[in-house]
């Protein structure tokens, strides 16, 4: 008779068990691939998010090509010619990649050799849009209207495309190639800053120049990473390079006297920038530097 019960409540532990084994196994492979996953980000990148910029990258850079490849509207044929030279086309086609280009499209590739990154760049400093590419803050110009431009970007997702630009040294270069032009940017110091100092990345200060921002240190967001690099030279494309009567385009170089004042400048941590006025293109005011993939960091 015992014999029998135990046996009864053996079948009837059966399924429990191997119930509770099989959990256990699964717990232990989720604890195994968070670990994994830990790893790869400290190393490298979060890979899950590695993959979806990826995919998204992919889609961008077919994107770009055919905007590369697009002929100018009848209104845009008018205005370039009646525009005899290479730096009011460039302009031109600025303003309008600018007024036409939606939030998280494509609207060129930044090209950095000194850390070998090459991504495409979108409009765009939400999450959505830095889950895609690094982003030209809306506060800011596009290359080729003048003052500063400034781009956001990941440094442990998504790619992670500026992990390394604390690398960049004085003298490195940055390369912006949009549809309209090719413009080359030269390092000239760094920066790092509290989220509440968004002048620092946005403000106009006299001459052309780009400005990348990231969080560090890595893995925090207690800081913003500034790196600031003045334009050196601007190579029409596209359409810029077609100038009215046939007349052949050529690289536009910058002056002498902005570089000058630019080699006196030192930019390190704890440094100042000159300060200009605030361009802000008829967005709300930026309260913090946009912190890639923190919401509410923009007001």
């Amino acid at each position: 008779m015992s014999e029998t019960l135990l046996a009864t409540k053996s079948r009837q532990g059966g399924p429990v068990r191997r119930l509770w084994r099989v959990l256990a196994v699964v717990l232990i492979l989720l604890g195994a691939l968070a670990l994994i996953d830990a790893g790869v980000t400290l190393v490298w990148q979060e890979p899950f998010s590695a993959l979806y910029a990826k995919l998204r990258q992919d889609h961008l850079s077919a994107t770009l090509k055919t905007a590369e490849r697009a002929a100018p509207t009848p209104v845009e044929r008018r205005t370039l010619a009646s525009l005899p030279d290479e730096r009011r086309r460039i302009a031109f086609l600025a303003r309008e990649e600018e007024r036409h280009s939606g939030e998280g499209s494509a609207v060129g590739r930044i090209v950095i050799p000194r850390i070998d990154a090459s991504y495409v760049v979108v409009k765009g400093t939400d999450t959505s849009a830095l889950d895609s590419g690094p982003g030209v803050y809306p506060e800011t110009n596009f290359p080729g209207m003048g003052g500063t431009t400034a781009i956001a970007g990941h440094r442990t997702t998504y790619l992670a495309p500026f992990r390394h630009i604390d690398a960049l040294r004085r003298g490195s270069r940055i390369l912006l190639e949009m549809p309209y032009a090719h413009f080359t940017y030269t390092v000239i110091g760094e920066r790092v800053v509290a989220p509440s100092d968004v002048g620092a990345a946005i403000d106009d200060v006299g001459y052309n120049r780009l400005v990348l921002s990231a969080c560090t240190p890595l893995f925090s967001a207690a800081k913003r990473l500034l790196v600031y690099a003045h334009l050196t030279r601007t190579v029409p494309e596209g359409v810029a390079r077609r100038l009215p009567g046939g007349v052949g385009s050529r690289a536009i170089e910058a002056s002498g006297s902005g570089a000058q004042r630019l080699g006196s400048t030192r930019l390190t941590s704890g440094a100042r920038t000159p300060r200009g006025s605030t361009r802000h293109h008829g967005h709300p005011k930026t309260t913090r530097l946009v912190l890639p993939g923190e919401p509410g960091l923009s007001t």
